[in-house]
């Protein structure tokens, strides 16, 4: 808005004609300007290329793809979960584990159906985030396998993530995380806290858009964490801390003292004794300021110091001495004895040099390289929630933040972009299940979602100053130079005059899934519709990221109309221009899953499921052309038509290949079972009366006025009953599960999933009938 006084400037004349010649050429005006034609009451603000205050307002639903619940044998005292027949929570809040893009589950979580369940859960009381602060970061992952170590590239939205972060540098890390604190801040209670963990790169940068955000009023501490004690450094001193940023939401807080236990160092100070039996004591004074009169100690009078008194009365005095709590110096002087097991704990103040980094023999480690330790999580979530509260992490990596949040009785919501995360968070979370369930404590079920029914819109990745034709243009033109990239590395034939058709390969259609999200059911369901339409039967259907959960239902649901879809995955070798050229590059198909039922001869009720076959087709980098490049003495582990191969180089230049992964279940690294897989429809809630871009119309707080209808997707949520997987402390992996007796005779769809070792899942459906 203009200054108050706007009726008169103080402007120069030099500054008014170049004013009024930059607005004629429709120039952007300098920085300085605004404080002088506008009224601003920020001082201090951080300014980066396209800054905009603008955020997403996309309402996608969410879409229940797994419920995860450890049957429990006893009924709880909480009635609040409630507890079928199986021993399984039914009712109140179930924990969130959501895949997908946080910028998007966030606006979906501010203005969904999902935010009422959020305030009826109590609001938003604390947030937790470790974004991806280092330039050098990506999500790739080295996977151990048969005693070598796999690097796992990212897949395609994982590199657009890192991209879309790191692509112009500070200006796009800043950019990306801006957008998410402000959707952040909107979705937290009123007493909510924030934590944002950085470090010294990017910590200047993060500080300042908080101070923006949430008010420079309302920071509460800058917290210093030494995660290690020795680093060199080259020309510099060596860098041993990170810092989190700790910020309230207003000026009412949930807040809990964090204190730790007194030990030698943190009562530095003072002198100790060592009883015979080990105990630990502290010595402290026995007098305070002022003259007072002598005291008997064990029958001895003794005064003490000049102008202090004993600060116990004689009966006070008698009481130590009998309960051993008093003892003496070399020179005779008393002192107060007291255990350290007995003292107060100590105040935690914002420099933490008591929790260290995981090191590589910690139970809690799950090989995830940006895992943070628990007792760092646990000292936050303490502090800023009380039992019960909703706590949140939306870069979740590992499921630290999760993990401490079950044990600790928080609810939480937990997100990530990477599949590999979602799993390694899945399992570990099943883990901290079974561990509350043996030790007779209440734990949560949780779920497993997926953003449903994408947005082309929300998913713009063109210049974001282009409005309305041009930005179509720059989407179509883009599209079209992807496209004609996969079509030539599939050999396929172009179909310059279809509609949703891109091109054919020999006698079948072949459509291209877009290059930034996942294809869904949407997108499915369209494909079968154009296939009618045209009357074709097969088509093949190519993209970089299928939605969790999608197969096989939705190739069933094609068969039975008469359409043979075949999915493919596309490999990251489209982009080498000379793989393409030589026609190297090998489309891979989604895996491959048989079981085989095993009935009880004796109750024809019970039924127990075998894994028996499991196959894949990954292909990750050329082979010929890693050999090519490898140094003599070197090898690598690479990943070619399904198999893992330990490529090596010896110091003659003789290549050899040795296959790593060497059976079927060297694949495997999770599978689980639903006995009754057509129990529970997918319901999802969809807001009416959205704009055309699945946006919110209107202001921003139109959301208060939508209304959502329930709608099935025409699938079902797996509900997984029984599982096997393996860890970094076993490997080992069972390959059939116990049996499981129906209630009653009849026709059941038993379904499978397996998840593989790059975190990929794959779903097949068998059909049984017992009794």
């Amino acid at each position: 808005m203009p200054r108050p006084d706007s009726s008169s400037y103080e402007l120069t004349d030099a500054e008014k004609r170049d004013l009024i010649k930059l607005i004629e050429q429709g120039k952007p005006l300098p920085e300085k300007y605004r404080f002088l034609l506008f009224e601003d009451k920020r001082e201090v603000e951080l300014v980066w290329n396209g800054k905009s205050r603008e955020v997403c307002t996309a309402i996608l639903p969410f879409q229940t793809l797994e419920h995860i619940d450890e049957p429990r044998k006893e009924k709880l005292a909480d009635e609040e979960l409630g507890l079928d027949t199986g021993g399984r929570q039914i009712k109140g809040w179930t924990n969130k584990l959501i895949w997908g893009d946080n910028k998007l589950i966030l606006a979906s979580l501010k203005s969904g159906a999902l935010r009422r369940q959020i305030e009826d859960a109590g609001g938003l009381k604390l947030i937790y985030i470790d974004p991806p602060f280092d330039v050098g970061a990506d999500f790739s992952m080295d996977i151990e396998i048969g005693g070598e170590t796999f690097h796992k590239e990212p897949n395609l939205l994982e590199q657009i993530a890192y991209r879309d972060t790191w692509g112009r540098g500070a200006d796009s890390f800043i950019a990306m995380i801006y957008e998410r604190l402000i959707l952040m801040r909107d979705l937290m209670h009123s007493e909510g806290s924030i934590y944002v963990h950085c470090d010294p790169r990017v910590n200047g940068f993060i500080r300042l858009a908080m101070n923006e955000i949430f008010g420079a009023e309302l920071f509460r501490n800058e917290i210093v964490w030494q995660r290690t004690s020795s680093r060199k450094g080259v020309n510099q001193l060596g860098r041993v801390h990170d810092l989190i940023y700790f910020y309230s939401k207003g000026s009412s807080l949930v807040w809990n003292p964090p204190a730790v236990e007194q030990t030698e160092e943190t009562a530095r100070g003072h002198d100790f004794l060592t009883d015979e039996d080990g105990t630990l004591n502290r010595l402290s004074d026995l007098t305070g300021a002022g003259p007072g009169p002598a005291r008997m100690f064990d029958g001895k009078s003794i005064e003490p110091p000049p102008g202090r008194h004993w600060g116990y009365d004689q009966a006070g005095i008698d009481d130590l001495m009998a309960r051993g709590r008093i003892a003496f110096t070399k020179t005779g002087t008393p002192r107060l004895k007291t255990p350290l097991n007995e003292l107060k704990g100590v105040a935690v103040h914002d420099v933490w040099t008591d929790v260290s980094v995981l090191n590589s023999a910690a139970d809690e480690r799950v090989d995830y390289p940006t895992q943070k330790p628990e007792a760092l999580l646990e000292r936050i979530i303490s502090a800023s929630s009380n039992g019960g509260d909703l706590v949140a992490d939306f870069f979740c990596g590992s499921g630290t933040t999760a993990a401490v949040c079950e044990k600790l009785g928080r609810k939480w919501i937990a997100t990530d972009l990477g599949k590999f995360g979602i799993h390694t968070t899945r399992k570990r979370l099943i883990q901290v299940q079974r561990e509350l369930k043996a030790g007779g404590k209440p734990f949560r079920a949780f779920e497993v979602l997926n953003l449903g029914r994408y947005e082309r819109q929300a998913y713009l990745n063109v210049a974001g100053r282009l409005t309305g034709k041009k930005k179509e243009q720059a989407l179509a033109r883009k599209e079209q130079e992807f496209r004609d990239l996969i079509l030539k590395a599939y050999r396929a034939e172009p179909l310059p005059d279809a509609a949703f058709f891109h091109g054919k390969n020999g006698g079948r259609l072949v459509v291209v899934g877009p290059i930034n999200l996942p294809v869904g059911r949407l997108f499915i369901e369209e494909v079968i519709t154009e296939c009618r339409k045209r009357g074709a039967s097969r088509v093949d259907v190519l993209a970089f990221e299928f939605e969790m959960g999608l197969f096989p239902a939705v190739l069933d649901e094609a068969k039975q109309k008469g359409i043979d879809l075949a999915p493919k995955t596309i490999p990251p070798e489209v982009f080498d221009k000379r793989a393409v050229e030589k026609g190297q590059v090998r489309f891979h198909d989604v895996a491959y899953i048989e079981v085989t039922p095993r009935f009880d001869k004796k109750d024809k009720l019970r039924l127990a499921v075998e894994l028996s076959d499991f196959s894949v087709y990954y292909s990750q980098g050329l082979v010929d052309a890693i050999a090519a490049d490898l140094k003599e003495g070197k090898s690598e582990v690479v990943c070619e038509a399904g198999k893992l191969l330990k490529v090596s180089k010896d110091k003659k230049g003789v290549i050899t290949r040795e296959a790593l992964t060497k059976k079927w279940t060297d694949w495997v690294d999770y599978w689980a079972v639903d006995f009754n897989y057509e129990s529970r429809k997918e319901i999802i809630k969809v807001a009416k009366n959205l704009g055309v871009e699945g946006s919110l119309p209107g202001t921003a707080n139109a959301a208060e006025f939508l209304d959502f209808e329930e709608r099935w997707t025409g699938a079902y949520i797996f509900e997984n009953e029984w599982q096997s997987f393996r860890t970094r402390q076993s490997r080992e992996l069972e390959l059939k599960s116990v049996p499981h007796t129906y209630a009653k005779p009849g026709r059941y769809i038993v379904a499978v999933k397996v998840i593989d070792i790059f975190g990929n899942d794959t779903m097949t459906l068998m059909p049984v009938t017992v009794g």
